[in-house]
């Protein structure tokens, strides 16, 4: 019963703007992935370029299987660019490669947000997990204090998530501006990367509130079995 309680519906809002969110993204890259961009570079040739302007000669460029996979690996210092936008020379794909050397950048200058959220996202990996067997045990044995230790820690996963926030928003905003003032990109292909990263960062901004929308579930469900207790 535990997992059908009506407490469910507190979901509902962050499950709407998710279902949203992908969609939008997708139809937005699929909108831009069909318009060639001027600046005539492939998604891996414009990684290139950004990486050596930035003065980051150590970080590597590697093609991963996917669509929307892109991402950069800060540990070991990889760009990893999907099949959907190594080889494409499409306005979309030059957005989202661009996006991730923002990141490569932000790291390479030390981005504080960025700093922090990689400085705990080893303890997130760990306590997402063990927060939910932890707050379930003690929902179901009715012990309020694992209860509230399941709390605390998935707490960190909300902490993560609002983090991870400013760290996409500059990232877009740095790609943005490098593909506007460095490259000259056209203003008209220029809306369309932001189209793309305005929908990207969507669907973080729905993965925030998803995690929000669960901690308060965890809050109601345990005042449920403080009262009970009482």
């Amino acid at each position: 019963m535990f997992f059908f309680d009506p407490s469910f519906i507190i979901l509902i809002p962050g499950l709407i703007l998710a279902l949203i969110a992908q969609i939008y993204v997708q139809e937005r890259f699929n909108r831009y992935s069909r318009i060639k961009s001027s600046l005539n570079m492939t998604g891996a040739e414009l990684a290139k370029f950004m990486l050596e302007s930035a003065g980051l000669y150590n970080i590597r460029i590697e093609r991963i299987p996917g669509k929307l996979s892109d991402h950069y690996d800060p540990k070991n210092k990889v760009v990893r660019l999907s099949n959907s936008t190594y080889d494409s020379s499409s306005v979309a794909s030059l957005g989202v490669v661009a996006h991730e050397i923002g990141h490569a950048i932000q790291h390479a200058k030390g981005y504080v947000p960025l700093v922090v959220r990689n400085g705990i996202a080893p303890v997130v990996s760990i306590t997402s997990n063990l927060s939910w067997i932890l707050f379930i045990i003690g929902f179901l044995f009715f012990n309020i204090a694992l209860i509230r230790i399941g709390i605390i820690l998935f707490s960190f996963a909300v902490i993560f998530s609002l983090i991870t926030l400013p760290v996409e928003f500059d990232a877009s905003r740095r790609a943005v501006k490098i593909l506007g003032s460095n490259l000259l990109m056209p203003p008209s292909e220029l809306e369309g990367v932001k189209q793309v990263l305005n929908a990207a960062a969507m669907t973080y901004v729905a993965g925030t509130l998803m995690a929000i929308l669960q901690l308060l579930r965890m809050l109601f469900l345990a005042g449920l079995v403080g009262g009970n207790r009482d």
